[in-house]
């Protein structure tokens, strides 16, 4: 009985926190921070030429680069789907919330470029 608890495979719920769902975790929180600046950055970049507007911008970028690639590692690294502690979930949520803030923040970098 002990040898069978000793080697049987742990069991991960869904409210247990693993080493890769705190990472996947960590990539969306900065991705959608960056999306965030990314649409406030867009929204601001109608005005004249204002240096924290390319500089919102630039941190979108930055920030959903960032959190692509940490998302793109974790789904690249889980071993299992869903449910299995490996942060697949999260991974794809940071991928797709990056995508979004690179596409803000590179659009609102286009628009205070050609209004300056």
């Amino acid at each position: 009985m002990l040898v069978h608890l000793l080697f049987a495979a742990p069991t991960v719920s869904a409210h247990t926190l693993t080493a890769d769902r705190i990472v996947a975790t960590g990539a969306v929180v900065v991705a959608v921070a960056g999306a965030i600046v990314g649409g406030l950055a867009l929204a601001r970049s109608t005005g004249g030429s204002d240096h924290a507007g390319r500089r919102r911008s630039t941190i979108a970028l930055v920030a959903g680069i960032a959190g692509t690639v940490v998302g793109g590692v974790v789904v690249a690294t889980a071993d299992g789907g869903p449910g299995t502690g490996n942060g697949i979930v999260g991974g794809y949520a940071a991928v797709v919330a990056g995508l979004i803030a690179v596409f803000l923040g590179g659009l609102a970098r286009a628009r205070s470029r050609s209004t300056a």
